[in-house]
């Protein structure tokens, strides 16, 4: 959560127009409690919401509650933490940390509410307040975490830690709050906190910005096209699909082709014209490179704040500074991890490479595969190695049915839970669905809404988020949000999805319950709040039950004749799982790898050219193929360069470490029982961050991971049964 003072200028008028008030009569203090309450009854944020489990009232948020909530949140938040500093009683874990646990509850709600509407259903309005809030939250937060007399009190406590006797959790608490001021630079000169101020400033200004460009950009960069023949090899439902979007971005009677977040473009396996592939992969890869919305400024000055923030906290790059409290370490480790597995990912593309030259070939083209032709002729491949039809399969994978027969069906068979759907709580968009999760024993969990499809004014990916965390101190249970961008079926069809996206399903849902079944006394440490490379390890965990075959017989169903899919064509997509696997594996890692390489220049570097520096990081790494560009490139490496992930990247590959040895363990152990998921669930998705992860995972599999799993997931090792 993020803080500061009233620096605003509405703030700053308030405290004019008080100084030139008369003197207040009581009368008047009666008058403006009144108003006061009247405000709060107008505005639904200032109060907690009365819905089960303090869920949003969607149905009474307007965005003009947005602006004031925030400001009457920062006050308020601000004057916790300033009672917390005037305690004349010596500092205590209670009167300190705990008291810090529960500062803000108005700025927190009202954070979780408007980000997520942001990344979900944004606006013209949203976006501007998020542009002005910007600033104002980087501010109140270092007027938190650079507070010299507020960290005085945290180390005194954190310095007799010993003495204190605190039971485990408390004192994993006590530790991630010391950890937490020093990284933010509670220690530094005053003069090193003033450069730190302005670094954070200016730092939270460009990530709005470059995320704000790319909303801009999904809509900008869609491609039109007016010739229905140039879309050969498109289904009748993608062509419906393609017409209604033209429709709704007032183009009626052409098709546009919306670009989704990566490089690649799922639909380029599919269109026959050359040309137009070309076409859509350049609209994706050098998006964000020219024009007002060119965000290759934002990339170089974006990395170098980093860098620099770094050099001011002790440490030789921001890679460096990110890794020092994940389960990897150090920068080194990383490299060490990825640059082990080139050799093998870059001759498994070769091969596939050389594959989808004979092809090419074959079918009477004489030019070299770029990256617009291998989505197209890798599918002819795998159709002529596997005899496998994409449009066939999904028509065996209809949407509500992976939803309630798949995902549904899966954690009840593991965890004995069940989710009911409540159509009564208000929802931010007509597409949303709303849940209530319910335990074995028949005791509410957890709301659950599921955000699934692809609209306007949604940023692209997936992703999980919470409307309200997990915690025993403030005895809140989980509201959690589940987010993706599923292109939905044309009106009064179904929506049909493809195995990539049903896996996905699975991985968010992973989160999902990551933070529904967190049972944690402290917000701080509840349910996802643990190190980037270990929050992606039970959401990997839970894509694997998704190719289960008692588990796809539940789900993977005909949409029309409800035939359960055929023994041979589920053979085919078993095998052709792992098909093509050497290119998303480069793939992935070449981002990984370029994200980590902008993250290890240290301050006084240059401002980089963009292009030039990605040539030469993928080049140091030997994973420069032409044909193969990095999942994302920098100037839309949300991930990466936006923030979240910075010098993270890497956590997905550490993270399915964890996954695939997990998943083995317990498919030895029986696979889908209640008694696996129960383990799982007291040792994984319970405890969040109060213990370290490593400690967690043994606690589980008793002992460390392997990456045999891994090897063997991938299909870069023979399965031995």
């Amino acid at each position: 959560m993020r803080k500061t003072l009233i620096a605003s200028a509405i703030g700053a008028s308030l405290l004019v127009a008080a100084c030139s008030q008369p003197p207040k009569t009581e009368q008047n203090n009666t008058a403006e409690t009144a108003q006061a309450s009247q405000v709060a009854i107008a505005n639904p944020l200032l109060t907690a919401s009365t819905l089960q489990y303090q869920a949003p009232d969607f149905s009474q948020i307007k965005d003009e509650h947005f602006a004031p909530a925030f400001e009457q949140g920062m006050t308020e938040h601000m004057a916790d933490i300033q009672a917390i500093i005037d305690n004349p009683e010596p500092a205590s874990f209670e009167n300190t940390i705990v008291a810090l646990e529960k500062a803000g509850p108005l700025l927190t709600r009202v954070s979780r509410v408007f980000f997520n509407l942001t990344g979900t259903d944004s606006n013209e309005a949203r976006r501007a307040l998020q542009s002005e809030l910007a600033p104002k939250l980087a501010a109140h937060s270092d007027n938190i975490n650079l507070n010299a007399d507020l960290f005085a009190r945290v180390e005194a406590i954190y310095n007799q830690r010993e003495q204190l006797k605190l039971d485990p959790e408390s004192d994993r608490l006590l530790e991630v709050y010391y950890k937490r001021f020093v990284k933010a630079g509670a220690k530094l000169s005053e003069e090193q906190k003033t450069a730190i101020r302005a670094l954070n400033e200016e730092h939270s200004k460009l990530t709005t910005q470059f995320s704000q460009n790319l909303l801009k950009l999904s809509k900008a960069i869609a491609v039109v096209v007016e010739d229905k023949a140039q879309l050969d090899g498109l289904s009748e439902s993608q062509l419906k699909a393609a017409a209604k979007a033209a429709e709704d971005a007032e183009q009626p009677g052409k098709y546009l082709l919306s670009i989704t977040n990566t490089t690649r473009q799922p639909i380029l396996a599919s269109l026959n014209n050359r040309e137009l592939r070309q076409r859509v992969w350049e609209a994706s890869a050098y998006r964000g490179t020219s024009g007002e919305l060119d965000n290759r400024p934002l990339v170089s000055r974006l990395t170098q704040i980093r860098a620099e923030k770094a050099a001011l906290l002790g440490y030789n790059n921001w890679a460096e500074y990110q890794l020092q409290n994940t389960m990897a370490e150090k920068p080194e480790n990383v490299f060490n991890m990825l640059n082990s597995m080139v050799p093998a990912v870059v001759a498994n593309t070769q091969a596939e490479q050389a594959d989808i030259q004979a092809m090419i070939k074959r079918e009477g083209g004489d030019f070299d595969v770029q990256p617009w032709d291998w989505a197209y002729y890798a599918e002819k491949v795998r159709q002529e190695k596997y005899d496998l039809d994409e449009s066939e399969v999904r028509n065996y994978f209809e949407f509500n049915r992976v939803l309630h027969d798949g995902l549904f069906y899966t954690m009840n068979r593991l965890y004995g839970v069940r989710f009911e759907p409540r159509p009564d709580l208000p929802v931010y968009h007509p597409d949303v669905q709303a849940f209530e999760l319910f335990d074995h024993g028949g005791k509410s969990l957890a709301i659950f809404y599921a955000d699934y499809f692809a609209r306007d004014g949604k940023r692209g990916g997936a992703w999980m988020s919470s409307f309200v965390g997990q915690s025993g101190l403030l005895e809140q249970k989980p509201v959690v949000v589940n987010v993706m961008n599923i292109p939905k079926g044309p009106e009064g069809e179904p929506t049909l999805v493809s195995f990539d996206h049903v896996t996905t399903m699975f991985h968010e849902l992973g989160h999902g319950i990551h933070g529904m079944f967190s049972k944690v006394k402290y917000p701080s440490l509840a349910g996802t709040a643990v190190s980037r490379d270990f929050v992606e390890f039970p959401s990997t965990f839970e894509e694997d039950w998704a190719a289960l075959p008692e588990v796809l017989a539940n789900y993977a169903r005909h949409y029309e004749t409800d035939e359960q899919i055929p023994a041979e064509l589920l053979e085919k997509v078993m095998k052709a799982k792992n098909f093509n696997m050497g290119f998303d594996t480069l793939e992935y890692m070449s981002a990984a790898l370029l994200d980590m390489e902008w993250h290890s220049l240290p301050a006084d570097t240059p401002l980089q050219d963009v292009e030039s520096f990605e040539a030469k990081a993928l080049e140091k790494h030997g994973v420069n193929l032409p044909a193969v560009p990095p999942r994302y490139k920098s100037t839309y490496f949300s991930h990466s360069i936006g923030g979240g992930y910075s010098a993270g990247y890497y956590a997905y590959m550490w993270s399915e470490i964890l996954a695939a040895d997990a998943f083995a363990y317990l498919r030895e152990r029986g696979g889908l029982t209640r008694e696996n998921g129960e383990l799982y669930r007291k040792h994984i998705l319970e405890v969040g961050n109060s213990r370290p992860p490593m400690e967690s995972y043994i606690q589980f599999r008793g002992q460390e991971p392997t990456t045999d799993a891994l090897l063997i997931r991938r299909g870069l090792k023979p399965q031995i049964d």
